[in-house]
């Protein structure tokens, strides 16, 4: 588990069209609700859907956060696609007590070797959980269920107004697919 109790800097690493930055806002938007001051923002070049895109959220209990820089030494990062390992370096200066969270039908120890990440890893199969309660592979909703089942970095319940008011009347199916990863989702830990 993340300290919640210090500033919590998150990198989410996706391509475009996958929901990274509604991740983001999602869970800035139940860390605000629950009191905590929270930040979320793009990283946007000349993007394309399907082009690796960043996002950030950074949440503090005790003050205001004034940091307006992309997050270069993240506490977490969120892989919301797995076809991003062998290309992106999505490790590049987590801390050594950081967690990396991803999106893979894989083993946590198979990511671990293959990819030679040596943090706490959670995973889940998030693309088959989308496609089964979604309809879709967008992974962000169930994305945010892995990352707060890993960290605890804001309560379940308070994405549920977020996705309610984001998803409309596809907001039962989005809380659902959030709910599914959250409850599938592996957590190891190795000392890096």
């Amino acid at each position: 588990m993340i300290d919640t109790n210090q500033l919590i800097e998150i990198r989410w690493h996706g391509r475009g069209g996958q929901g990274a930055v509604t991740s983001a806002e999602l869970v800035a938007q139940a860390a605000i609700n629950e009191g905590h001051y929270a930040q979320a923002f793009p990283s946007f070049g000349p993007e394309r859907r399907g082009a690796p895109v960043l996002a950030f959220v950074r949440i503090s209990s005790k003050q205001p956060i004034l940091i307006r820089a992309e997050i270069t030494e993240p506490d977490v990062v969120v892989v919301l696609d797995p076809g991003l390992l062998p290309i992106v370096n999505v490790t590049l200066g987590l801390k050594a007590s950081g967690m990396v969270v991803v999106n893979t039908k894989k083993q946590a120890e198979q990511i671990r070797q293959e990819f030679g990440i040596n943090w706490t890893l959670a995973t889940v199969d998030a693309t088959k959980i989308a496609k089964e309660l979604l309809g879709v592979p967008i992974t962000n909703t169930t994305m945010v269920g892995v990352l707060v089942k890993a960290t605890g970095v804001v309560e379940l319940d308070s994405l549920l107004e977020p996705l309610e008011h984001r998803f409309g009347r596809l907001a039962e199916r989005n809380i659902n697919a959030m709910r599914r990863a959250y409850e599938e989702t592996v957590v190891k830990e190795w000392k890096n």
